[in-house]
């Protein structure tokens, strides 16, 4: 942890919802002027796309069909720990790029599923921010969440991720139904073993759970909406956090444990940006007088 340089993760499961919130964090750091440099956990995966196919497959002859992109095996948590670090201590480190699409790859002359070269984060920037699957993992041998000041962890019930995850794959990627319920079996073990115990590690917990029936995931014509849902936002430690207010202002909501509100799932941006927003604002505040 910082105070002259900051660092914000976001951290959840694939088709968690992660990129949504991003976008509210971007919001605010152009409303607030603060230039954030902006981390991709993609950038830390070991193996790039064609890599990692033939890592699988070896792994697969092995006898490990679990072998995935949420595992230690295939992520350079070292890296991502020595970045943090880096960063706190003087606003640097290293990093790189994923080039997910053809549109990524373009300006980099470079094929996509490839990464770009390491390269030092800008200086100058206010704080780091990063979005990803492993922001907040803790191993034997790595502390990631030690290193951020704002841990931050979106994670819906697991049957609406599922759904989430399959209409996501199956829209952007082409993939068929059966290949996402073979990723979703491949990934398990490492999702139980370093996904979710990141979830104890966050200062804040975003948690979408549907209003409707989502009991086969696998047949869900729909991604539950916004409206269809509500958010369950837990605090870590509440001491600071206004919660008679949060709760007057986002209208029924209502509070289930001392650290726990309940929130309509079309307020999410609201709650995010009332929530977010002062706790933005006190670290650049703590930052300047630094």
């Amino acid at each position: 942890m910082s105070v002259k340089h900051p660092v914000i993760a976001i951290t959840g499961s694939s088709g968690a919802g992660t990129t949504s919130v991003t976008r509210t964090f971007q919001h605010i750091f152009r409303r607030e002027q603060i230039n954030a440099a902006i981390i991709e956990g993609d950038a830390f995966h070991r193996h790039d796309r064609t890599a990692m196919k033939a890592a699988m497959t070896a792994a697969a002859q092995g006898g490990n069909n679990h072998f995935s992109h949420f595992g230690a095996e295939s992520n350079l948590f070292e890296e991502l720990e020595a970045l943090f670090a880096s960063y706190g201590e003087r606003g640097g480190g290293r990093c790189r790029k994923y080039l997910h699409n053809e549109a990524e790859a373009a300006p980099f002359g470079q094929e996509p599923g490839t990464f770009t070269p390491w390269e030092e984060v800008p200086q100058g920037t206010d704080l780091l921010f990063y979005e990803g699957l492993h922001g907040a993992v803790v191993t034997e041998k790595v502390n990631v969440a030690r290193h951020a000041d704002l841990l931050v962890g979106v994670v819906p019930t697991i049957n609406l991720e599922w759904i989430q995850k399959l209409h996501r794959d199956k829209a952007t990627r082409g993939y068929s139904t059966e290949a996402v319920v073979d990723t979703i079996l491949r990934r398990m073990p490492d999702y139980v073993n370093y996904i979710v115990p990141q979830f104890a590690q966050t200062h804040i917990n975003f948690q979408r759970v549907p209003t409707v029936d989502t009991s086969n995931p696998f047949i869900a014509r729909d991604i539950p909406s916004a409206d269809e849902s509500f958010l369950v936002i837990r605090f870590a430690n509440p001491k600071g956090i206004d919660l008679p207010y949060l709760i007057t202002m986002l209208h029924d909501s209502f509070m289930s444990r001392p650290n726990i509100i309940v929130v309509p799932g079309g307020k999410m941006e609201l709650a995010m940006q009332l929530i977010f927003t002062p706790m933005i604002l006190q670290l650049m505040d703590r930052r300047r007088r630094s």
